[in-house]
């Protein structure tokens, strides 16, 4: 398979620069995944297409404030820093720009003081060890300094930053939200709950890897990037009852299927746990535990068009995002939406 195999034209004004104001008023495409049928309704009727005793998964991760805008405290120099991965309580790894003039015992300050970080070492990749240092709480100093790191694409300011959180986001460590699961409402999911779905939340930290581009001609070369995840005891219980007495499991978003099929071993069966997956999910991947996906329309030639064709058929991904924009369905992390089943 090549990477030409996942590719598809996308005009860019069909690119979703501002989520709509209504959550759960996207459009919603339904694809069946035997036939590659497609009908169209509006997201809010997904409630439609649940059953009573399926299981809907949903990612709890929170997306911090990640991107930072300093000053090289030798030089006053402007600096930016995306907070990628924490390494320990104060380190962190991070990608800096302009990074040449960013070397190992080099300092950074930001708001005026209220943080500075002290450059420790430089990855192979070229992203940065950096350690923090400040006086009281970090996260609420994030808060006050940090700005939502959205995706490269959306050229369009943000006015309120929680329309790039979920309404369940309740774990900080992204540095990307979950974006299927922004449609949901507290009113839509208490509707499900009240038809009789188990709505389980796990966790996985979605990092900046999700937007990198896949570099190989041969997509069986193209490296995974690593999440750090979390399966509960009582996550993983319901998730294994909804099987055994006959419910789908359905997945809200690429990363809460990819924890799914990382912590599910053979016989379908879900474990308690946490750790780091850089599952890769292509056509020709067997699903061990997900039957069914809740998810927006993706980057072409990306790892996540792979997954969702592994789901339903690359055919009948591609046929449905030829038709989605033929129709003018809105595209990424603010755009519409697709129910594979």
């Amino acid at each position: 398979m090549t990477l030409q195999d996942f590719d598809y034209d996308l005009p860019e004004e069909l690119i979703a620069q501002d989520p709509l104001e209504d959550r759960s008023s996207s459009r919603l495409m339904i694809l069946d995944k035997t036939s590659g049928e497609t009908r169209e309704a509006v997201f809010r009727d997904i409630v439609n297409e649940l059953n009573p005793g399926d299981c809907l998964v949903i990612n709890d991760t929170k997306v911090i404030p990640a991107r930072l805008f300093g000053e090289r405290k030798e030089t006053g120099g402007h600096v930016e820093v995306l907070l990628l991965k924490r390494e320990a309580d104060n380190v962190w790894e991070c990608l800096v720009r302009p990074g040449k003039k960013c070397r190992p015992g080099g300092r950074i300050v930001f708001g005026g003081g209220k943080l500075e970080a002290e450059i420790l070492s430089v990855e192979e990749d070229g992203n940065r060890k950096i350690r923090f240092l400040y006086e009281g709480i970090f996260e609420e100093i994030l808060d006050e300094l940090g700005q939502m790191p959205l995706p490269p694409y959306i050229t369009h300011e943000l006015k309120d930053k929680n329309r790039y959180q979920t309404v369940y986001a309740k774990y900080d460590g992204s540095a990307a939200a979950p974006t299927a699961g922004l449609h949901f409402t507290q009113e839509l999911l208490q509707e499900i709950r009240d038809k009789g779905v188990d709505v389980v939340s796990i966790t996985l930290h979605v990092g900046l890897g999700t937007f990198r581009p896949v570099k190989t001609e041969n997509i069986l070369e193209h490296h995974m990037h690593s999440e750090y995840y979390m399966v509960t005891p009582e996550a993983a219980g319901r998730i294994n009852h909804a099987r055994e007495t006959g419910g789908r499991v359905i997945a809200v978003g690429t990363t809460s299927c990819r924890t799914l099929e990382s912590a599910a071993d053979e016989a379908g069966r879900i474990h308690e746990g946490s750790g780091w997956t850089d599952i890769f999910i292509y056509p020709g991947y067997r699903f061990k535990i997900v039957d069914a996906l809740i998810t927006n329309f993706h980057l072409p030639k990306s790892t996540l068009v792979m997954l969702v064709s592994a789901l339903a058929g690359r055919e009948h991904i591609l046929n449905a995002y030829r038709k989605a924009v033929a129709e003018r369905f809105r595209f990424f992390s603010f755009g519409d939406a697709m129910f594979i089943h």
